[in-house]
């Protein structure tokens, strides 16, 4: 019998504010995981929804190649910004 591992990574809310009428404050949720049956490898499952409304978001299980393109792409996004893409 194999376990199943599901391991929270980091979670967090955006800073938007809250009362903005055009724009709703999200969370978000990204954990470790090799327990989805439909997939050949682990992944980095990705839940984003707005902030009081859990398990109504949107989850993605990215491959560990689709989770490197995401992080390249904000890492992009920052430096466009002027700001360091590394912690």
């Amino acid at each position: 019998m194999t376990v199943a591992v599901k391991k929270l990574a980091d979670y967090g809310t955006d800073d938007h504010p809250a009362d903005d009428p055009e724009r709703v404050q999200i969370s978000w949720i990204v954990v470790a995981l090799d327990d989805c049956e439909e997939c050949d490898d682990p992944r980095v499952e990705l839940t984003v929804e707005e902030v009081g409304k859990q398990g109504a978001g949107l989850v993605g299980h990215l491959s560990p190649d689709s989770a490197r393109k995401l992080r390249a792409a904000l890492s992009i996004a920052l430096k466009e910004m002027g700001e360091p893409a590394g912690p």
